[in-house]
């Protein structure tokens, strides 16, 4: 699984968390889960979860903390299942 691959199921996985969905016409690595797409700290853990049971991986909470952007968790993942070749 290469990172766009990884970048397209992270925003699949968010979108149903997200209210206005027009926020994700223009969504990219740069893109903030909480203040770009307004997605709540109580749904972020949600997608936290959900990450890893997709991706199959386990996310540390002081990780899980550093997840802030698109590009933050689609790298963490990437990290986890071994591979780094960049989103285009």
């Amino acid at each position: 699984m290469d990172k766009e691959q990884i970048f397209n199921e992270v925003v699949g996985i968010i979108k149903d968390y997200v209210k206005d969905p027009s926020r994700l016409e223009n969504v990219n690595m740069e893109t903030s889960i909480l203040e770009d797409l307004k997605v709540n700290s109580a749904r972020l853990v949600d997608i936290i979860i959900a990450f890893e049971d997709t991706f199959d991986v386990e996310i540390e909470d002081d990780d899980a903390d550093n997840i802030r952007t698109i590009g933050d968790a689609v790298n963490y993942i990437a990290g986890k299942v071994g591979t780094d070749q960049a989103v285009k």
